[in-house]
């Protein structure tokens, strides 16, 4: 009996979720992107601690009255470790040590030693999750992460960087991966909403020691600085953190880290429409390495040819029907 080859497509209602998580992922990244206006604005005003805080509250303000609404509940026990864990190192120490790193190093310094997150997640999920690593995902986080670099050292500006800035940037990279990674099992028991609002909760407790400071700066910055602040806490923050969850639970840690690799990208072309730095060759070229390789590590290997058990079968030759 012949049989034909045919690759049978996922049936519409099979690819929904795959669809939401994209899109969970693209809002995310986007958000993310935006932050970098709303940084450059608010941190002129705020220093890194007062403004790392007074974005946790606004988030919380934010997560909180969802949180009431859906009432949703406290997440079970068995999530609270990554939740805690995560809340700790990515919303709160991260947050603060990125801050204040990038006001000691420039901006090619900065994305050479950030940027290495993804890479760490990737590996830290492969250890401690038991992630795989595909060729996909290793060769499209190295192309990203050569876009990010060089999207970076084309936006520099003339200052210099300090040890401790770098230092101070190799340690957020650290908590982030760190965070990511915690926050991936706890997914597993709470909805992305619980996560996300009790993560943000524990990093705002742990920036609390900025609360002076908050309250000294606010009353003498600019209106627009503090907006900038509170935008960062509802989108950046509250909405994309969510999301970011509700994609991370539907995929691998080392896939969601690369796809952040976007957010250079982005910030090239938000910058351009809202700032009108018009960026330059290599940094084009950057971008496009960006997104080039992110498509790489989000892509997937076709599925293997199956038979068609439904084609018709070739009749017999008359001669051989006339030796029967």
């Amino acid at each position: 009996m012949m049989t034909t080859a045919r690759t049978s497509p996922p049936a519409p209602w099979h690819r929904r979720p795959d669809l939401l998580a994209a899109g969970a992922a693209t809002v995310t990244v986007v958000l993310w992107a935006s932050a970098f206006v709303s940084i450059r604005s608010a941190g002129e005003a705020y220093s890194p601690g007062a403004l790392a805080l007074g974005r946790l509250l606004s988030g919380v303000l934010t997560l909180g009255a969802i949180w009431l609404l859906r009432r949703e509940g406290l997440p079970p026990r068995a999530a609270w470790r990554g939740i805690a864990i995560s809340g700790l190192l990515w919303f709160g120490f991260y947050m603060v040590v990125l801050n204040w790193g990038e006001q000691q190093v420039d901006a090619g310094t900065a994305a050479l030693v950030v940027n290495v997150g993804p890479i760490l997640i990737a590996l830290l999920g492969a250890r401690l999750l038991g992630d795989a690593l595909p060729p996909r995902l290793l060769t499209g986080m190295a192309v990203s992460f050569a876009g990010a670099v060089t999207v970076g050292l084309s936006m520099s500006g003339e200052g210099g960087s300090s040890r401790f800035g770098v230092v101070l940037c190799l340690l957020a990279a650290v908590a982030y991966a760190g965070g990511v990674v915690a926050q991936k099992p706890a997914l597993a028991h709470a909805s992305a909403l619980q996560v996300t609002t009790f993560g943000c909760l524990v990093g705002a407790v742990l920036c609390l020691p900025f609360a002076g400071q908050l309250v000294h700066e606010a009353a003498g910055a600019p209106v627009s600085a503090t907006l900038n602040m509170v935008y960062l806490g509802v989108f950046p923050t509250a909405l994309a953190f969510t999301t970011w969850a509700y994609a991370l639970a539907r995929t691998t840690a080392g896939r969601m880290g690369a796809t952040t690799y976007a957010v250079p990208a982005l910030v090239v072309l938000m910058s351009w429409l809202a700032l009108g730095e018009v960026p330059g060759l290599l940094t084009l070229a950057g971008g496009a390495l960006c997104l080039a390789g992110v498509a790489v590590s989000r892509s997937r290997r076709r599925p293997a040819a199956v038979p068609d058990r439904a084609a018709p079968t070739a009749e017999p030759r008359r001669e051989d029907a006339g030796r029967a």
